[in-house]
């Protein structure tokens, strides 16, 4: 069994509708219960925080500091991590012109973001991702990056180089600054940075799906078969630096093209994951609604499965409202997968009778009115 990562204790601060609230927890799954509304999310969004980026609902950190609070929010977290056992504290002050997110570890300041990687790995599944396969493909590359990140928290860093590299070209010939010597060297840089973020996401396709292979007879859930497309496609069984010459010549023909688009027109960042149902032969995208949740749900089991077997450590899963639509047999197969996987969920719902099925294996809290009693 994987090492299980687990919150002991979750502490908010003018986050959201809460003014303050503290949760004891034991190590069990999470369930949150109460009305539409009462904060539930907002729970699981404070959980979501305790990894790199703006969580699961990627707001600002206006949005999220409690409505008439005097500064920003926080929040603070107790856990048995990666590396055992660890304080989390991040927030904003927004009384700060600059309201830049403060990370301390152990309370010591953290460098970057990246350092939580360090100590546990999340992933989450919300009703606004139930539109992930017939939406636009940035969704679908955001989705696929936050799979990635679980697996090698360099990639983030790795995304986040390409874009400041891409706009700084896309600038210079916006303004007709064609200076071959200056503009080879963002190139370069881009091709690096950019063949590696499509090695890493091929690469954790690949041992996606051969997981899926493995389990697909066995799972309640239909099977996904999984594709990147829109960049150099079926050419990375190549070395890498071959990729990143032919990547960099396809940059400086371009330039013309380019600066005529006002964008940059080929790159990682133009990839699109294509999701089949597997035993229909079908695009996700033309699935029933029902169809295409129970392939996603499937999809986020099976990439925890491979974060918990790849790491040794198994991630925490935040499923909001994962409950709502799926009837009481595929219910209590849902929650017998989530709990084999050794890992800690938090999971929200309106009706705490949805989750009967967990028994034990659970704690309940309800909630109301920016107040949570278990």
């Amino acid at each position: 069994m994987p090492h299980k990562v687990s919150l002991s204790r979750l502490k908010l601060t003018d986050f959201r509708n809460y003014a303050s609230v503290s949760l004891s927890l034991d190590g069990r799954h999470v369930v949150l219960t109460g009305d539409n509304g009462a904060g539930k999310t907002n729970l699981m969004e404070a959980v979501s925080l305790l990894s790199p980026g703006r969580g699961l609902r990627r707001a600002t950190y206006g949005d999220i500091t409690r409505v008439g609070a005097s500064g920003g929010f926080a929040i603070f977290a107790e856990l048995d991590g990666i590396q055992g056992e660890v304080e989390i504290g991040t927030g904003v002050d927004t009384t700060d012109d600059s309201a830049s997110r403060r990370l301390r570890i152990n309370a010591t300041p953290a460098k970057s973001a990246d350092e939580l990687t360090d100590h546990l790995r999340l992933l989450w599944l919300t009703p606004s991702m139930d539109g992930l396969f017939t939406g636009g493909s940035s969704e679908r590359r955001r989705f696929l990056d936050r799979l990635v990140l679980s697996l090698d928290p360099a990639h983030g860093r790795r995304a986040s180089d390409f874009e400041r590299a891409m706009r700084s070209r896309n600038k210079l010939l916006d303004e007709r600054r064609f200076d071959p010597a200056w503009l080879s060297g963002i190139e370069q840089q881009m091709a690096s940075l950019g063949i590696a973020m499509a090695m890493a996401r091929q690469e954790m396709l690949g041992l996606l799906a051969r997981l899926i292979e493995q389990t697909h007879d066995t799972s309640p859930f239909p099977a996904a078969a999984l594709e990147l497309a829109g960049f150099m496609d079926g050419q990375f069984s190549r070395p890498a630096v071959d990729l990143e010459d032919e990547y960099a010549a396809m940059l400086a023909e371009s330039r013309y093209r380019d600066a005529a688009a006002g964008r940059t027109l080929v790159g990682p960042h133009r990839a699109d994951l294509i999701v089949r149902h597997r035993q229909k032969q079908m695009e996700a995208a033309r699935c029933s609604t029902g169809e295409q949740k129970a392939l996603l749900v499937g999809l986020i089991l099976a990439h925890a499965r491979l974060v918990a077997n790849l790491t040794g450590h198994a991630p925490i899963l935040l499923l909001d409202e994962i409950a709502a639509h799926l009837d009481e047999g595929r219910r209590a197969a849902l929650f017998d997968l989530i709990d084999a996987l050794g890992g800690q969920a938090f999971m929200t719902g309106t009706d705490r009778a949805m989750f009967s099925a967990l028994g034990e294996r659970a704690q309940f809290f309800t909630v109301a009115d920016g107040k949570v009693f278990e």
